[in-house]
């Protein structure tokens, strides 16, 4: 089944569903969905993923074996 004809069944689901509680975890589910695809990265998101230290070593590995 194509993502189309599923995006079709699976609206037609939603359009059955009674309970509030499960309407608003459809939203929690779709909104968290969304603002993560928006997200875009930034050189600030690495930041403090190493230690001082590793990147000290790294850069010498580096200089080491690169001309």
């Amino acid at each position: 089944m194509n993502s189309e004809a599923r995006k079709i069944l699976l609206i037609e689901k939603v359009l059955k569903i009674k309970s509030d509680a499960i309407l608003v975890e459809i939203e929690t589910i779709l909104n968290s969905h969304r603002n993560s695809a928006k997200k875009e990265s930034s050189i600030y998101d690495f930041v403090g993923i190493i230690l001082e230290n590793e990147a000290i070593e790294m850069k010498k590995a580096i200089a080491e074996t690169c001309d």
